[in-house]
């Protein structure tokens, strides 16, 4: 596995919401920090669904971004879906809530799916862009920055899965949208290193139907 690229951005317009986005990310020349909150440089707007400690960073695998540059019909630059990181040798369905990945100095912990808004449908063009985020379970995945350093594109990554309850983050993305209320899924989420509103929710949940 290695790193394609590392993709930052600043606040353009774009047709929802605020009317501004920090979605659109181009590839870096050289290396680039990454703190608690993020890469240098990357501008958040929507601070209230994105960035923060649990969703630093958030990550692509190349072939999750061919799979949809076939299924859209276009080229798809890399930062083209908002990722910080883009990844060979990897896809959605390959990371799980709590992996750990290594990417040059840096060392991460995957915590959540990126949830589709429509932002996604404004980038895309397509009124049912939300349904084919979700449709497509290729998600890509956030990750908590666990040690900070220097990026560069070419690094090598090295994937360590969670040796807990595997839960992968297309699977977490069907079950955020079908609303799943089930305490035998949500049960073993409450010993996951995730995102810390998943765990929370998990432990509602039980509690709920305890």
């Amino acid at each position: 596995m290695k790193l394609l690229a590392v993709c930052t951005g600043t606040a353009q317009p774009i047709a929802a919401k605020s009317g501004r986005t920090g979605h659109f990310k181009t590839p870096q020349l050289g290396a680039v920090h990454i703190g608690p909150t993020g890469l240098a440089g990357d501008q958040i707007v929507d601070v209230a669904h994105h960035g923060g400690p649990e969703q630093a960073v958030y990550l692509f695998g190349e072939a999750d971004r061919l799979w949809w540059q076939t299924t859209l019909s276009t080229p798809l630059p890399a930062g083209y879906f908002g990722e910080n990181l883009t990844l060979d040798g990897v896809a959605s369905d390959d990371l799980a809530l709590g992996d750990i990945l290594e990417v040059g100095a840096v060392r991460m912990q995957i915590t959540a799916p990126r949830i589709p808004c429509v932002t996604f449908n404004a980038r895309t063009g397509r009124k049912d862009g939300i349904d084919l985020f979700y449709q497509s379970r290729r998600p890509g995945a956030y990750a908590r920055v666990l040690r900070t350093g220097d990026v560069t594109a070419w690094d090598p990554v090295a994937h360590h899965p969670f040796d807990g309850p595997r839960i992968s983050v297309a699977e977490h993305l069907d079950a955020f949208r079908n609303r799943r209320n089930d305490p035998t899924y949500w049960a073993p989420l409450r010993d996951v290193p995730a995102h810390a509103q998943i765990v929370d929710m998990a432990h509602q949940i039980v509690a709920d139907h305890a």
